[in-house]
């Protein structure tokens, strides 16, 4: 009986605190994907980019991992619509590395009402254990809200996560573009693939055609950072590098 009005109160607290659910998925969808994620051989992904863990905004209890340097992270704004800087970088993990898929959480409104404020709360978080990371809180992959399908979830979520080792591909690039991508740095002459796994998918991409050269331009959040692709092979890169904390 006691528990009965305790949920009774809580109902209408998550209520009246706007904490509605943020997800679009049915129970059974979501059910489904924790099936596919967190259990047996799809638990195991490889990072598809060179990630930061960064602390986790105002949540002590978590860290975050991103392909971006925190001051281009965009996850979490201000009360004036800026974007909130998670914190210091606490260590680099490269691309390739083996994580595994411990749950998947989604926004429902009573997970919204334990998540701390200033945090992603209305974004699904998955949970990884990533191998070689420091001891220390779980390590949380943030993916976008109002995501509509099972499908699309799990299509998201290969973005960043490969199914499949990702050593042999590695292994085609020169040894110190290899290098590079541990370093997460982008070097003249890097092909565009290595590029994305070294610094991660850009923001956006312009393309140009030159007489019969295919010209990009990849910029990446704020602008800071940009990278000018030729023919497939880098030409120049702009770019400022974050502090790693000890």
């Amino acid at each position: 009986m006691r528990r009965l009005l305790a949920l009774l109160v809580l109902i209408p607290l998550a209520l009246t605190t706007g904490c509605a659910s943020q997800t679009l998925l049915s129970a059974e969808d979501r059910t489904m994907v924790q099936q596919d994620l967190s259990t047996g051989p799809g638990a195991v992904r490889y990072l598809k980019a060179s990630s930061y863990i960064t602390p986790f905004f105002g949540d002590a209890s978590k860290r975050l991992l991103t392909p971006y340097p925190p001051e281009e992270v965009r996850l979490l704004n201000d009360t004036k619509g800026n974007p909130i800087n998670p914190g210091p970088v606490q260590a680099l993990v490269p691309a390739g590395t083996k994580v595994r898929v411990l749950k998947v959480e989604f926004p429902t409104a009573w997970v919204m009402a334990e998540r701390v404020l200033y945090s992603p709360r209305t974004q699904p978080w998955v949970y990884l254990e990533v191998e070689g990371a420091p001891p220390g809180p779980p390590v949380i992959l943030v993916l976008p809200p109002m995501i509509k399908t099972k499908e699309d979830f799990l299509a998201e979520v290969d973005r960043h996560l490969a199914d499949h080792e990702l050593a042999p591909r590695l292994a085609k690039f020169q040894p110190r573009f290899q290098e590079a991508l541990k370093q997460k740095k982008v070097l003249e002459y890097m092909p565009e693939a290595a590029v994305e796994m070294s610094w991660g998918k850009p923001e956006s991409i312009r393309r140009t055609l030159d007489g019969q050269q295919v010209k990009q331009e990849w910029s990446y959040p704020g602008g800071k950072r940009r990278v000018f692709i030729t023919d497939g092979l880098v030409t120049r890169v702009e770019e400022g590098s974050p502090t790693v904390t000890k």
